[in-house]
């Protein structure tokens, strides 16, 4: 008999972080259902999730920002691989300059990130998004991968893709992603000349609002040995917005505001796993360059911002015993912001988080406990080159959660967090000669839930309910001082968030479905008696939902998505002229893949905004109307 020695093969996948068995909420999107809805930008993975509000100025080249359950966007921890992605300047992401073509999934935890071998920053944050570098997976005797494909589109949409996937040896693999993104973004509008929009109004063209970026990112994965891995990351990213001006009353602004941005980081994680403890050290150096060009009235405004960043994180984790584990995180990180302005031109500060967490997991007769507690030490110190007094920021937070589950269908979870945070560059020492005295905010949040999963005859599916209270102290405002280029910055605000999540996955023979709601009772408690007290914050509707559907054949995939978001209000004072009128938005997608003798060909169809609604996400910038975008893709 003829013997035949076959080749080692490894079978195995990327894990995804689970939704229903975590003491604090997680929604998580992969890149399967982020093909789907045809997402692009970082921003679009949020739009199908519960208790997210994302705040968008319109086009493929709007700012666009996440807070979630009424905390700030400053509370978002925003990290690719674990590794967070700071702004120094502002603490707010801007979730359009990150791209999604090698994206294995995209997760939002409320509250606490879930997981081993944490980074001290994800302890800290409020909420945490995580994008997560697709990993090459190779069969039997493949080495090379290739995709290319594009996306092409209404308003000038245009962005050519090249994915090269290479495997070297056992031992290393290699991933390169490129994109360019061109988008003229001369959409056209409905202006209304009133707030109530049943008025007078007129159809307009969106102008100067046209947008390229340029994206490279290249990937490492080295396999020391089977327990012992080594993964590094350079990404490189330049681009330009023209920004358009607000639109309101009988015309729309000419602006003469332009953004030129540049990104460069290198990062690198190596994971050591043992039989009774864990190891993880993470290593990041970033640049980044902004300038902002204004010639609006006359004016000639010129301001450049330069970032550097050196961030180091190690994290570690013990078995104490059977059903105890010890964590230990500590994370260092030096920011410089540097800038053309005059004053306060030069600032570097120094940030150190340490956490010690516990671990206890029991498992009964037919359920599980498991309970998590961890005590966060924050210190944040300030230098300015030319003042020898500046702020020092230091706290001590607790954070305790359990979950308890129930024939390993049914779970019960609870958690509390303390969170803060110290205020940004911008907030402290720009355009003024001191440094504001300022107090970091302090969010407390509770959150009690319950989640099932099962499978029947004919379906199978999984659910979440949450309610949860969250409050704010010390909120940071802005004011305009003499015009609107210059702000003060004020502790005033005490905000009492009150809500419930609901999420619902299932699936009927070659049906999807996915739906979600959100109620947020989210009210400004700063002063007793004042014309806002009780008012609901600005830009945060009391109701809000989504829902997607996928039938899948043999001829033709079929989509559809749906978001629905409900009134809210432009200003802190809720009356008629700052109401913002709800909306429902209507996406329609249909793909097909094709085998072909030498690879696969996919090409779908996207119809976003289906029934053209006209609506703004903030005051007097409208989104776009109905819209479509073909994607064209060859992988072989």
């Amino acid at each position: 008999m003829r013997r035949t020695t076959l080749e080692e093969v490894t079978v195995s996948a990327q894990r995804t972080p689970t939704e229903i068995r975590t003491a604090a909420p997680t929604q998580v999107v992969d890149a399967e259902k982020l093909e789907h809805i045809g997402a692009m930008q970082l921003s679009d993975a949020l739009k199908q999730m519960a208790g997210v509000t994302l705040k968008d100025y319109g086009g493929v080249g709007g700012v666009k920002t996440v807070s979630a359950r009424g905390l700030g966007s400053q509370f978002s921890a925003v990290t690719i691989d674990g590794i967070p992605v700071d702004d120094s300047q502002n603490g707010q992401v801007d979730l359009g300059r990150y791209l999604l073509g090698n994206a294995a999934y995209v997760s939002f935890s409320q509250g606490q990130e879930q997981g081993a071998l944490l980074s001290a920053r994800a302890y800290a944050a409020g909420n945490t998004l995580n994008m997560e570098t697709a990993e090459p997976r190779f069969w039997f005797d493949e080495r090379m991968k290739l995709k290319v494909g594009t996306d092409v589109g209404s308003f000038g949409l245009f962005s050519p893709t090249l994915t090269w996937e290479q495997k070297w040896n056992k031992r290393l693999k290699s991933s390169f992603y490129a994109n360019y993104l061109y988008s003229k973004g001369d959409y056209p509008f409905t202006l209304y000349y009133t707030a109530s929009h049943n008025d007078s109004s007129s159809v307009e063209r969106r102008k100067h609002s046209a947008v390229w970026m340029a994206t490279v990112d290249g990937n490492l994965f080295y396999t020391i040995a089977p327990d012992n891995t080594l993964v590094t990351k350079v990404h490189y990213m330049r681009g330009a917005h023209e920004l358009p001006g607000p639109v309101a009353f009988y015309s729309q602004a000419l602006s003469g505001q332009s953004s030129t941005e540049e990104l460069a980081f290198v990062q690198t994680q190596w994971r050591v796993t043992r039989e009774r403890w864990k190891m993880q050290l993470l290593g990041k150096l970033r640049y980044s360059y902004d300038d902002y060009t204004d010639t609006t009235a006359g004016m000639d405004i010129y301001n450049d911002y330069r970032q550097k960043e050196a961030y180091l994180s190690a994290s570690y984790q013990r078995s104490l015993a059977p059903w105890l584990d010890l964590n230990l995180a500590a994370d260092g990180d030096l920011s410089h912001l540097g800038s053309n302005l005059e004053k306060r031109n030069d600032v570097t500060r120094y940030t150190l988080i340490a956490v010690a967490a516990l671990n206890s997991h029991f498992d009964l007769r037919r359920t599980k406990l498991e309970a998590n507690a961890h005590l966060l030490f924050n210190q944040v110190v300030d230098r300015v080159a030319d003042l020898d007094t500046m702020p020092t920021y230091r706290r001590l937070s607790p954070f305790f959660s359990l979950i308890y589950t129930l024939d390993g269908a049914t779970s019960l979870r609870l958690f509390y967090k303390m969170t803060y945070r110290a205020p940004n560059f911008g907030e402290l020492y720009f355009f003024q000669l001191f440094p504001r005295n300022l107090r970091p905010e302090l969010a407390r949040q509770v959150n009690i839930g319950i989640t099932h999963s099962g499978q029947w005859s004919v379906a199978s599916g999984q659910f979440t309910l949450d309610g949860y209270y969250n409050h704010v102290n010390d909120k940071i405002v802005a004011k305009p001082t003499t015009n609107m280029y210059y702000w003060s910055m004020e502790n005033l605000g005490v905000v009492d968030i009150l809500g419930v999540d609901a999420t619902a996955n299932f699936q009927i023979s070659d049906l999807n479905f996915h739906l979600n709601y959100s109620y947020q009772h989210a009210v400004d408690h700063s002063k007793e008696g004042s014309k806002v007290y009780g008012h609901q914050i600005v830009y945060t509707p009391r109701h809000s939902g989504g829902a997607s559907a996928r039938w899948e054949s043999r001829w033709v995939n079929l989509g559809a998505t749906l978001m629905v978001v409900g009134e809210r209000y432009s200003m802190a004072q809720n009356i008629d002229q700052n109401r913002m009128p709800a909306y429902c938005d209507v996406g329609f997608s249909a793909d097909r893949k094709f085998d072909l003798r030498l690879g696969t060909l996919n090409v779908s169809l996207h119809v976003l905004n289906l029934f053209d609604t006209q609506y703004e996400v903030i005051r007097a910038y409208p989104m776009m109307g109905r819209n479509w975008k073909i994607n064209i893709v060859y992988e072989f």
